[in-house]
């Protein structure tokens, strides 16, 4: 099994069996179908998404956006490449997002000293820095948030439920997509990310 396989099976597996405790999330309205690429092949990219919406799928280009974090500057996407994005989609009246989000700040605590990793919280909510700073702040969360109060990155990544979480790697390929809250601390998501992170090509 070849390096790229490797790690895109391990992330796939990891989530996996995320997705199948989501069953009730997913049939929530806006929620997604769980699915796996059509051949069958447990090391091709994982995507738990509504069929119907595959324009952010994985496998695909991710696509570039620009948005002002809460000191109020711009970061895009594209200024990103060559690094390892972790992209959630999320709000702060939001359940799910709520208990997702320490395990994502483990994550960050775990990888954050890698400067070729980068964790991106996006949030949409529609009070943006008023209602952002302040729960990040209480929170303790170091990692970065940025402020979408248009929605116009959940448009373009076809986001039907949040939170929801895109891996994205150095060359701006979206290699991992999860749709529905998960524990971002489990150990193999994160030696499959840190795989990821030694590869300098992919």
């Amino acid at each position: 099994m070849n390096r790229d396989a490797k790690i895109l099976s391990a992330i796939a597996v990891a989530i996996l069996g995320a997705a199948l405790g989501l069953m009730v999330y997913v049939n929530a309205p806006g929620g997604g179908v769980a699915a796996s690429d059509d051949t069958g092949d447990a090391s091709a990219p994982l995507t738990i998404k509504n069929a119907n919406a595959p324009t952010a799928a994985a496998g695909k280009l991710a696509i570039d956006f620009k948005l002002k974090d809460l000191r109020g500057k711009t970061i895009s996407l594209s200024s990103l490449r060559g690094k390892v994005v972790f992209l959630n989609i999320w709000a702060t009246w939001c359940g799910p997002c709520r208990e997702e989000m320490p395990s994502i700040e483990n994550l960050y605590e775990k990888l954050g000293g890698d400067r070729d990793f980068v964790i991106l919280a996006v949030s949409q909510d529609t009070d943006g820095g008023a209602a952002v700073a302040p729960y990040m702040r209480t929170n303790g969360f170091k990692f970065d948030a940025l402020l979408d109060p248009d929605n116009e990155v959940g448009e373009a990544y076809d986001v039907s439920g949040i939170p929801e979480t895109f891996i994205i790697d150095r060359n701006g390929r979206i290699v991992a997509h999860h749709l529905g809250p998960y524990d971002w601390s489990n150990p193999e998501i994160r030696d499959a990310l840190r795989e990821l992170l030694n590869s300098k090509t992919g």
